[in-house]
């Protein structure tokens, strides 16, 4: 039996196998709005054989985009747009769940294949950011500092997200806390420099977080799983650590979240990342903490073998890939067949199934 293609239920939620759909961007959006592009995009995944599909970084508020061309959740149009789309995941047997994110300093950025690089002035289409502090990424306009009015209108548009997203049928929600976005932002020293109980000690720093795991919580009910994604080191001096990822894990669970989604990075331009198949595993193991608490683990992980060892080690519960889908949308069968795992193939792709 392999124990990559075994059932993992969470809460209500029973996900078919622990290979799942990282979000991964898109920066096709018109207005908030995924497109036809995003529906074809996510429903193959579920035909491929993920267990999971996780759609990709939605803002909460307009603001909060990483670029003017990203997916949002903040009004009921785009809400009503993501519904048919989580309809077509399931009818291919797949669960879907929505990432919901606030990109902070790193937000009204250009898509990467536009000409321009940076920040997108206002006069074509960008806003101005805001920050736990008012401290630039490179290259990137300076932010303003949140005010604690600003601070509760993120919980609030992270609350108002979740409400859209369960009304549109998503199964899973996952709290963006990582690549440099704006609750990563308030976790590392890096980047904030406050001095009010959101700065200063790891506890304040990750008071937002967990006031958004709870907002989160509160909307979405018992029943939904709610999934949170750390970066789990900057790969810089003076960041936010594994050690710490691992305790900010453990007090995400006990505000209610299920699982910690491991990655790394993003925060700052200087950081230095050794890229290796797996690299990031031993951050998973980490913060998982020989099981106590709930981790997935992404990363270079391309290979149904290689995800089954993640496993069968203990240094995860499931796993998320990324580009593997983007060259692969069938990697999810593929892996099962390496594995000879057992699982049910479209009825359509079955004569690929065995020669």
């Amino acid at each position: 039996m392999s124990l990559l293609f075994s059932p993992l239920t969470i809460r209500s939620v029973e996900l078919r196998n622990r290979l799942w759909v990282s979000p991964m961007c898109m920066y096709s959006a018109v207005d908030g709005v995924p497109q036809e592009w995003h529906h074809t995009h996510l429903a193959q995944f579920a035909s491929g054989g993920a267990g999971l599909v996780v759609a990709e970084a939605s803002a909460v508020v307009p603001e909060g985009r990483i670029s003017p061309r990203d997916t949002g959740l903040w009004n009921d149009e785009q809400r009503d747009a993501w519904a048919p789309i989580v309809e077509a995941v399931h009818a291919r047997g797949a669960r879907i769940g929505v990432q919901l994110a606030h990109a902070g300093r790193k937000a009204s950025t250009w898509w990467p294949w536009a000409d321009e690089r940076g920040s997108v002035p206002s006069a074509d289409g960008g806003w101005t950011t805001v920050a736990p502090s008012a401290i630039a990424f490179e290259g990137f306009a300076e932010p303003v500092a949140l005010d604690s009015a600003g601070i509760a209108r993120v919980v609030d548009g992270f609350a108002d997200a979740t409400r859209r997203a369960v009304d549109a049928g998503f199964d899973v929600l996952e709290i963006h806390g990582a690549h440099g976005y704006l609750l990563h932002q308030f976790l590392s020293p890096l980047s904030n420099h406050r001095e009010d109980s959101y700065g200063g000690s790891l506890q304040n720093r990750a008071r937002l977080l967990l006031e958004v795991v709870d907002a989160v919580r509160a909307a979405a009910g018992d029943e939904v799983p709610v999934f949170v994604r750390i970066s789990a080191t900057d790969h810089a001096p003076g960041g936010f650590t594994p050690e710490e990822a691992a305790t900010v894990g453990g007090w995400a669970i006990e505000h209610g979240a299920d699982l910690i989604d491991v990655s790394s990075g993003g925060l700052v331009a200087h950081q230095r990342i050794d890229v290796h198949p797996g690299y990031q595993v031993p951050l998973a193991a980490t913060v998982r903490q020989g099981g106590r608490i709930p981790s997935s683990a992404v990363g270079l992980l391309t290979s149904g073998a290689q995800a089954e060892e993640v496993l069968v080690s203990g240094d995860a519960d499931a796993i998320f890939a990324a580009r593997e889908w983007l060259r692969d949308p069938h990697f999810g069968l593929r892996a099962a067949h390496e594995l000879g795992a057992t699982v049910e193939w479209p009825a359509q792709y079955e004569r690929a199934r065995w020669r």
